[in-house]
């Protein structure tokens, strides 16, 4: 990791010889020098998209042919791909391209990303359920319920972060518990957060746009609480199932009123919250890397997830994490992919933001019919995309496709949404919001999730294979919301 960034580092100073990389320069001029290194999608081929396949592969094949091998070098075999494309671009593109490409996805995507991560992750390892918890179906769905109504309000990284250390503890004893993972991943880490900005981040990315905070609730309510219900009710079935295969049962101890270590930490998840909302708000730029700005507002909500981990440190007690488990590999381990992963599908979110320019036309083409938006197919591309993709990219990409008229009504984008287009709005909304449960990659805590029932030692199903529980449970369901919900 450690020679991974100062390589990264070295590549940037390196580029600081060709051109000074603060430029205080006005923010006009600014914006119209950035166009001219901004990666133009349209002038790219769809074979930029190999390196991108070449990283989910890498996720996907190395696990299972070469286990030792991955869980050594995955950080390498990540920096190869991401270097892949950024040296590719500089040669194709020129180092000003490929320098600015890196640098606004470090800004944009990966720093929020990684500093909200690493501080739910640094919070909840704090926070320890102390008493008689027995893993069983009444239990285990009471604690899948509780996550789904948490995720809105807390975000799907935050309920998720912090339920699944109970979840596991309390199912250790048992033999089969990889369907309870895969089920809490489906439900807590992604569906769940359908409701509020806070939720999921394309609901985030819409409420950015000026989609009003309570829009998602007033419409996304039913088809949410329908497939949570639905999942909910399938996982007791399954669970009861598996639980009398169980040949031994926990000895059961005298009964203990359950307390919670590290309380305190509870406080800081609010902090989070309020830090995550910040970053929505317009305060200008704080400052300029070679012409990518850094938004005042992200720059607060990293400086502040920083002080809450600090803290979050500070105020718990060793015990309580070593309880816990606690180590910093998981949230390793993700940051290492997860920048590989953004690197990687830059250009392809290049070609998608071209539109009918670039090479992704024939997916703009088949939005609309005689000028009005297919709903079903902005479901189903808004989901697919935010499955492999980053979901709020996808988000944006197909909710500005969709506004595009908004400009000749004279009307803003998110009036012309809301007000004209609600039902594509749902789509969108519903798919990028849903469907980031197919894999292990569409939604930020997946891969924590799975990174944190590995190191407890709960054998995970392979990329392929959670894709094997996603596809044959969620799709089906995906269909029924689209039939009942997708107008």
């Amino acid at each position: 990791m450690k020679k991974n960034i100062i390589l990264i580092f070295l590549f940037i100073i390196l580029q600081s010889l060709i051109q000074p990389l603060f430029a205080a320069v006005p923010e006009g001029v600014s914006k119209s020098i950035s166009t001219s290194f901004e990666l133009n999608g349209s002038t790219l081929s769809a074979l930029w998209a190999l390196p991108f396949l070449g990283m989910i592969l890498s996720i996907a094949i190395f696990p299972l042919i070469l286990p030792k091998f991955w869980s050594a070098h995955y950080g390498k075999v990540s920096f190869i791909w991401s270097a892949i494309v950024l040296i590719g671009l500089a040669i194709k593109q020129g180092f000003g391209i490929s320098l600015y490409s890196l640098i606004l996805v470090m800004f944009e995507q990966f720093l929020p990303f990684i500093f909200l991560l690493l501080s739910l992750f640094t919070i909840t390892g704090g926070i320890k359920l102390r008493g008689e918890l027995i893993g069983n179906p009444r239990l285990n769905t009471l604690i899948l319920l509780i996550g789904a109504i948490l995720s809105s309000w807390l975000g799907t990284t935050g309920a998720a972060v912090l339920l699944i250390r109970p979840l596991i503890s309390a199912n250790l004893w048992r033999t089969y518990k990889v369907h309870t993972i895969v089920f809490f991943t489906f439900i807590v880490a992604n569906i769940g957060g359908s409701l509020t900005p806070v939720g999921n981040p394309p609901l985030l990315m819409g409420f950015i746009s000026k989609v009003p905070f309570f829009w998602p609730l007033s419409k996304l309510l039913a088809p949410t609480a329908l497939a949570c219900g639905i999942l909910l009710v399938l996982y007791f079935i399954i669970d009861s199932y598996f639980y009398k295969k169980e040949t031994k049962r926990p000895v059961t101890k005298t009964k203990t009123v359950l307390k919670i270590e590290g309380g305190w930490n509870l406080i800081l998840l609010v902090g989070v919250i309020f830090s995550v909302l910040a970053s929505s708000q317009d305060w200008g730029i704080a400052f300029y890397v070679y012409h990518v700005p850094m938004p005042l507002s992200e720059l607060i909500e990293i400086l502040a997830m920083l002080a809450i981990t600090f803290i979050s440190l500070k105020i718990t007690r060793k015990e309580t994490r070593i309880a816990n488990q606690f180590s910093w590999h998981p949230i390793l381990e993700v940051g290492k992919i997860f920048a590989a992963i953004f690197v990687c599908m830059a250009p392809l979110i290049a070609m998608l933001r071209a539109g009918t320019e670039g090479p992704m036309k024939f997916i703009i083409d088949s939005l609309s019919a005689n000028g009005h938006p297919i709903n079903g197919m902005y479901y189903w591309l808004s989901g697919g995309l935010s499955a492999f993709l980053d979901s709020a990219p996808a988000y944006l990409v197909f909710f500005n496709t969709a506004a595009a008229p908004a400009a000749a009504a004279g009307m803003a984008p998110h009036a012309f949404m809301t007000g004209i287009l609600p039902a594509t709005l749902i789509a969108i909304t519903a798919g990028a919001s849903f469907m980031g449960a197919i894999t292990y990659i569409g939604n930020a805590p997946n891969m924590m999730i799975k990174a944190i029932a590995e190191e407890d030692g709960i054998k995970m199903p392979s990329f392929f294979g959670y894709m094997l529980w996603s596809v044959s449970i969620l799709v089906p369901l995906f269909i029924l919301i689209q039939f009942i919900f997708i107008l």
